[in-house]
């Protein structure tokens, strides 16, 4: 049976400085992405685009949810698997590559999970359903660009 869920999110543009976008560099990159019930998020396009360096960008919030996603199914699937994870940390990468009319694209994304886990778990167990999570991951199912993965699992001391 198949199921849906719907997500809503408000965007308010907060870069007017006073007469809008009367020329390109008239304004700023500025927005707030505002959820019920979370805290706003402040962003901007990202510095080489004129935007503010200290705000998160469309470009680094699709690959932090690439990898959030990710972890939160290889979580699940441990868990399932009797695999206990004690630490998880990730330092993805992505490249986007220009086209010469000014637009792009994501060419791939690389997440380096570092994932420890306990003794008497299942190190190729582990290393294996990181390749399942990639396969269930709603974000990673919904983009047209590979997601490499190089898991490294160290066992607790």
């Amino acid at each position: 049976m198949s199921q849906e869920h719907q997500y809503r999110t408000h965007l308010s543009w907060t870069g007017n400085k006073g007469s809008g976008t009367s020329n390109y560099k008239a304004y700023d990159r500025h927005y707030d992405i505002i959820i019920e019930g979370k805290t706003t998020l402040s962003g901007s396009s990202d510095p080489a685009f004129r935007g503010d360096p200290t705000r998160h960008n469309p470009e680094d919030l699709l690959l932090a949810s690439i990898s959030s996603c990710h972890m939160l199914w290889y979580l699940h699937l441990c868990s399932v698997n009797k695999i206990v994870i004690v630490d998880y940390q990730d330092t993805s990468t992505a490249t986007m590559t220009m086209n010469p009319d000014g637009s792009g694209q994501f060419t791939a994304a690389t997440l380096n999970p570092i994932v420890t886990i306990s003794q008497g778990s299942d190190k190729e167990k582990a290393i294996q359903l990181h390749h399942d999570a990639n396969k269930l991951c709603f974000i990673a199912r919904s983009v047209n660009f590979p997601i490499h993965h190089k898991p490294q699992i160290k066992i607790e001391t």
